[in-house]
């Protein structure tokens, strides 16, 4: 199966290089992308310059591809992932023990995946993640959360393998009189529509980190479906 993906980026990159890039990115070392023309140029333009939507196509044949938003997994999995990976404030002992327990029991074996399609945890995913573990917001307001703004999901090359299947054929560029705008107001929405509808919306039912730790809630509790 081929696949049409995006990286938005400052320049024009046509060979991607396998163990280049930062390691403290949401899934570690790897080669960022979306599925989205459009989302490539808005994750590419700065607040002062023009940005490039590189285009490249991946044979998906027999890859290993790890989709979090497979029905198995739940929203714990991304988050698993993004606490090995991010630096978190987990100063509290709730948040220390949280960030412990989430790692422990929702692994997804991502690290011998040779690509990863999830959550890209932006500033404003960010900092809902980080609400939930310190306890000031529930599973169902995150899970509502990251839908928000329609911030975008990630398609990203992890293994040798995988980059050695992707192809450059172009780039556009993102110019950004048009494409900074709405960066940020996608950016703006998902704060604001976090903060006016779920933030401060709690239901009796609410499942709160401090119960999934009480009762050592595992991956097959149908409670985080």
């Amino acid at each position: 199966m081929i696949k049409k993906i995006y990286h938005g980026s400052d320049h024009v990159i046509q060979s991607p290089i396998f163990g280049a890039g930062k390691s403290y990115n949401d899934y570690g070392l790897g080669f960022y992308c979306t599925e989205t023309l459009e989302t490539a140029k808005e994750w590419g333009v700065s607040e002062s310059k023009d940005g490039f939507a590189n285009r490249y196509t991946i044979d998906c044949s027999d890859l290993n591809i790890l989709n979090l938003n497979d029905p198995k997994y739940c929203i714990l999995h991304w988050l698993a992932i993004l606490l090995e990976n991010r630096s978190f404030d987990v100063s509290s002992p709730l948040a220390s023990q949280a960030k412990e327990y989430i790692i422990k029991n929702f692994d997804s074996d991502y690290k011998n995946a040779d690509c990863i399609i999830g959550y890209r945890a932006d500033d404003s995913y960010f900092s809902f993640a980080s609400d939930f573990i310190n306890g000031g917001i529930s599973y169902r307001q995150l899970n509502n959360a990251m839908h928000l703004g329609k911030l975008g999901q990630q398609f990203v090359l992890k293994s040798k393998k995988s980059f050695n299947r992707i192809n450059f054929i172009g780039y556009e560029i993102a110019k950004i009189d048009e494409w900074y705008p709405q960066k940020k107001l996608r950016n703006q929405k998902a704060r604001n529509d976090y903060f006016s509808i779920e933030k401060n919306h709690f239901e009796r039912n609410d499942l709160f980190i401090t119960q999934i730790l009480s009762e050592e809630m595992k991956r097959d509790d149908a409670r985080l479906r």
